[in-house]
């Protein structure tokens, strides 16, 4: 009963011991309390019940009774991190027991085996006592030793037979009422469903086991621990860093177990790692290795310190004492069977190239390379990581672009299975430095035009295909309709000065059901022949359909810009300056737009206008001088998507469109606009100019559909954008740096959030966001970005007009009106903006507001 309902066996095993019960029977009591502190409270307390658990079995003269003790003492006291007496305990229980009780015993010390990383041990014990449990019809005891040797055999890389295993024992849990056993098992084809590569399904997993297990009012140690793996996976290292962390606060506040606190540091460290904070990541390593190695845990004990050197090397403390130290912890790990071994080699390798040894960095990146034909995906990523620094090493331009090639589309592959367009967008940092290393080897070897190709192979490659819809989860659309309610009631809170911190909390909550349900999404589009949703990227057929224009992309190798000018048959590069000192300029030319945005700013133009001839300089170069007549594209780098490019100084008079990549421009291009030409003109609450450009854009239309204000709710809005030929939404645009699915248009029920536009079956051809903020983009990932404008693209939109800056409501009407009436004329968004920005009165105010708003794609 202590697994299947705690709390009430707890409640029973203390009432058998108000009643003078016999040793035998207060022996009983004694462990069940023991187990339940042991598990789910305090250490402390669970070691004293099982010792007078053991000593009351020692009493009762029943050897079964105390060899069953043992077993369960000997678990404790290997969680508490004193070892040698655990195994003393098992090795006592072992004797005194027989048949169906040793068998237990075995279990148990297989399980304890398992925590201490000795897997081939584990396996042995478990292999002994399997028989026996079937043999005596113990369902229960044989399911978990089924899902115990299921665990170990992930934890040795053989995920068949581990789910063979699972398989196996979850029939058996179906027979059975151990609701706290069958959690565990909904866990564990989690974890499975993680080693074979399907991220969406081990997050939905281990969400169902969580849900499962607060209803026993367990706590989820192991399980926090798991998906830590799987969020770090998913790229989430800062969700997992924060995960583990809060785990940890609430095993130390209620004296747990001292094994699964080293466990979660580990976790905690690797999640700061990848995180890009070392030095966290090297402070909770190294408590980690401390306790694992008090705990005499070897195996955990080798993970702890790659960790800690990985995080050392990402200080820049490269040496050969790292060298040998990472090449030992490959050898433990590789005599371990640890999935980690190549990663360990891969970083030796690292190193070593780092100094310049190359004869040991060739040996050590060979070792790695072999993971490259079999494992889970970023197995194989880090074996042709580290055949592509090897062809690297040797010289071999054409082995490393191969490598890379390879090692990229191991990655694709795998995001296939991501329906969520978030992590789509935050899988890509995993192929980061393969990318970088194609592109290196392109600028020195190949030419602009095999650059070109290597950006674009890498450049918003999460925006290539459209995200898998949402299924009709009924679930997911009362938590969306839900949030709407709650955030739209916070809204007016706040607008009244009425405090909200209940509301804000429930839409925290909401939303991490939102976002929950999202991430469960499993991919279903497959990828065209060139991951690019299409044909292969062909440079040539990019100057065919340029035409007279232009297209400049920006890449970013060693810090610094690369442009490469597209036009007249031909790519030519140009070096920018460095891209730090980009990002800064940006930011100040953000500060003084959003000071422009109100009257009486108007000595801030001088300012912001230099800082637009600083950016140009740094960004484009000598490109500047050779853009040519013709309309332009840019592509810049995800760091770079907040700069108004119509502000530097030869672009301001230029038709220009912005896109996340040359290929995404292609299709844009290449869209067709859907039959009928329905408008759709949406103006939302609290404009401070009531959207007073609508009911004139109105007017320029036949018969277009308006939504006012009170008519703007959600699910009209939705259905009326769904295959629009144009659509102008005027209404508060918020930006979300936290979430950025949660990025926002106000309507009359509350926010129309992203995940809202990503139900829809076609997104509007054009659509203009007459709002603040609209354009501004997290950049995750690799390259990639999230938010409005980059939901948009995806889902059948070949145009956007929106605002990187907040902006004056008033101002932008007048701009509005120019913009409709230059597509009225037939014109494209891009010419529309252009001659709408010319239209402006002169003042700093409306030359601010229509340097805000930046065209995007190629209707």
């Amino acid at each position: 009963m202590v697994f299947a309902a705690p709390s009430e066996a707890l409640s029973r095993a203390e009432g058998v011991l108000d009643t003078d019960p016999t040793p035998l029977h207060a022996s009983v009591a004694h462990q069940v309390i023991g187990i339940w502190q042991r598990d789910w409270g305090d250490m402390r307390l669970a070691l004293d019940h099982l010792r007078r658990a053991r000593d009351l079995a020692a009493r009762s003269d029943s050897a079964e009774r105390e060899a069953d003790v043992l077993g369960t003492l000997g678990v404790a006291l290997v969680h508490a991190g004193r070892t040698r007496q655990g195994l003393a305990a098992f090795e006592r229980g072992v004797e005194r027991g027989t048949g169906h009780t040793r068998a237990r015993v075995l279990y148990r010390r297989a399980y304890s085996l398992w925590v201490l990383g000795l897997h081939r041990e584990a396996l042995e014990d478990v292999r002994r006592a399997i028989p026996v449990l079937r043999g005596a019809d113990d369902v229960i005891w044989t399911a978990r030793a089924l899902t115990l040797r299921a665990t170990v055999h992930l934890a040795l890389g053989a995920v068949d037979r581990a789910e063979a295993d699972f398989t196996a024992a979850e029939a058996l849990w179906d027979t059975t009422g151990q609701e706290h056993d069958k959690a565990d098992a909904v866990e564990s084809r989690g974890l499975a469903a993680f080693r074979s590569g399907d991220v969406p399904a081990a997050l939905r997993l281990l969400d169902e086991a969580e849900e499962r297990y607060a209803k026993l009012g367990t706590p989820t140690f192991m399980l926090n621990i798991r998906r830590c793996e799987v969020l770090m996976a998913a790229g989430l290292a800062p969700e997992a860093l924060a995960e583990a962390d809060a785990a940890i606060g609430v095993l130390d506040g209620i004296g747990g177990q001292s094994t699964r606190k080293a466990e979660l540091l580990l976790a905690a460290a690797k999640a700061a790692r990848l995180a890009g904070d070392p030095g966290t990541a090297i402070a909770r390593a190294a408590v980690a290795e401390r306790l694992f190695a008090g705990q005499r845990r070897t195996w955990w004990e080798t993970h702890a310190r790659l960790v800690l050197i990985e995080a050392r090397v990402a200080t820049g403390r490269a040496s050969g004492r790292l060298v040998a130290d990472a090449a030992r912890l490959a050898e433990r790990l590789a005599a371990f069977q640890a999935p980690a071994a190549p990663e360990a080699w891969l970083l030796a390798g690292r190193i070593a190239l780092e100094l310049n040894w190359t004869t040991d960095a060739e040996r050590y990146l060979q070792i790695a390379a072999r993971s490259r034909r079999s494992g889970p995906p970023l197995a194989r990523m880090t074996g042709w990581a580290a055949q592509a620094l090897w062809a690297r090493a040797a010289g071999s331009g054409r082995g490393v672009l191969e490598a890379c090639r390879r090692g990229l589309d191991v990655l694709d592959d795998h995001r296939t299975t991501l329906g969520a367009s978030e992590l789509r967008a935050r899988a890509t940092a995993q192929g980061a430095e393969l990318a970088a290393l194609a592109q290196e080897v392109s600028l020195e070897r190949g030419g602009p035009r095999q650059l070109l190709v290597w950006s674009e192979r890498w450049r918003a490659t999460a925006l290539s295909t459209p995200p898998t819809r949402p299924p009709a989860d009924p679930a997911l659309l009362s938590g969306l309709t839900a949030f709407r309610v709650i955030a739209d009631r916070a809204e007016a809170a706040r607008m009244e000065g009425r405090p909200v911190p209940t509301l804000e909390r429930e839409q925290r909550r909401l939303e991490r059901e939102i976002r929950s349900r999202t991430l469960h999404i499993r991919g279903v589009t497959p990828w065209g022949g060139d991951r690019f949703g299409g044909d292969r990227f062909d440079a040539g057929r990019l100057l065919e359909r340029l035409g007279e224009g232009g297209l400049i992309e920006l890449a970013v190798l060693d810090g610094r810009v690369q442009a490469l000018l597209c036009g007249g048959g031909r790519v030519r590069r140009f070096a920018g300056g460095l891209l730090a000192e980009a990002e800064r300029e940006a930011e100040h030319v953000q500060a003084g737009l959003r000071r422009l945005a109100h009257p009486g700013a108007e000595g801030r133009l001088p300012v912001v206008e230099a800082a637009g001839r600083r950016l140009e300089e740094l960004l484009l170069g000598e490109a500047a001088e050779h853009l040519g007549p013709g309309p332009l594209v840019v592509v810049p780098p995800a760091r770079l998507h907040r700069v108004p490019w119509a502000l530097l100084p030869s672009l301001r008079e230029r038709v220009v469109s912005v896109s996340p990549s040359a290929s995404g421009w292609l299709r844009a291009r290449e869209t067709e606009p859907p039959p009928g030409g329905r408008q759709v003109l949406v103006r939302g609450p609290g404009l401070a100019t009531g959207g007073a450009e609508v009911p004139e854009v109105a007017g320029r239309y036949g018969a277009p559909i308006v939504l006012e204000q009170a008519d703007a709710h959600v699910p009209r809005v939705l259905r009326e954008l769904d295959g629009a030929a144009l659509a102008h939404i005027a209404a508060h645009g918020t930006f979300r740096a936290d979430s950025p699915m949660f990025s926002s248009l106000r309507m009359a029920d509350g926010p129309l959030i992203v995940h809202d536009f990503e139900r829809l079956a076609r997104s509007p051809y054009r659509i203009i966001l007459s709002s603040c903020d609209t354009a501004r983009l997290a950049s995750v990932g690799a390259d990639e970005l999230l938010g409005l404008v980059t939901a948009l693209l995806p889902l059948g939109t070949a145009g956007v007009v929106a605002s990187s800056a907040p902006v004056n409501d008033a101002a932008v009407v007048p701009l509005m009106l120019a913009l409709h009436k230059s597509l009225g004329a037939g014109l494209s968004l891009a010419e529309a903006l252009r001659d709408a920005r010319a239209s402006l009165p002169g003042d700093a105010l409306h030359q601010a507001t229509g340097w805000a708003f930046t065209a995007f794609g190629a209707a």
